[in-house]
Order: C-alpha cells, then sequence, then structure tokens
C-alpha cells in the first residue's frame, strides 16, 4: 500500500508542469523540455539493466558449485522480468521523439 500510495504522489507531483499550461497545451513543447530528464531517464535504465545482468552472471561465477539450475529457477524469472522491464524502459525513451509525433525534436 505504501509503495502504490508513494507512487501515486510522484505521478501527481510530475503531472503539476503539464497541467500548468491547460488542456490545450501542445506536448512536444513538454517533450523538448523534458529532454534531460529522459536522456537520464534512458541512461539509469539501460545501466540497471546491465548491472542486473552483470550481478547474476558475477553471482554465477564466484560460486562454482553445481547449483545452477535451483538458482536459475528462484532468481531467473525474476530477473528476466525485471531486466526485460528495465531494457524496454530504456527503449521507448530512447525512440520517444520518434514515436510522439514532433518534427524537429531529437537527442
Amino acid at each position: 500500500m505504501k509503495k502504490a500510495l508513494f507512487g501515486m504522489i510522484a505521478v501527481f507531483a510530475g503531472m503539476g508542469g503539464a497541467m500548468a499550461a491547460g488542456p490545450a497545451a501542445d506536448p512536444c513543447v513538454l517533450i523538448a523540455s523534458m529532454q534531460g530528464v529522459f536522456k537520464t531517464l534512458r541512461t539509469l535504465a539501460f545501466v540497471g539493466a546491465g548491472f542486473l545482468i552483470a550481478s547474476w552472471a558475477w553471482g554465477y561465477i564466484t560460486k562454482g558449485d553445481g547449483k545452477v539450475m535451483e538458482d536459475l529457477k528462484s532468481k531467473g524469472i525474476s530477473l528476466l522480468v525485471g531486466f526485460t522491464l528495465l531494457f524496454s524502459i530504456g527503449i521507448v525513451l530512447q525512440f520517444l521523439p520518434g514515436i510522439s509525433g514532433c518534427a524537429g525534436i531529437g537527442w
């Protein structure tokens, strides 16, 4: 419940800038003004996905025992889901200017 409320507060706090200009505001202006934030989030998403895979691989290398299948069964699905989410967030943020239909906005 605390995580859900924290998420809702974060969404409402971020929506203030978008709603301040009114309903007729141009979303391209908002995307252009927030390019620095999108670049930072994109970089953090890709780095997070890389660290997720690297930490699992390092644990696999340093253990050296034959219990890899049990470890893969217990952590494998969550690792795959986490990596996929982080990587897909990075991909969406990479191509956001192109898919938004705003001409002239690029990284």
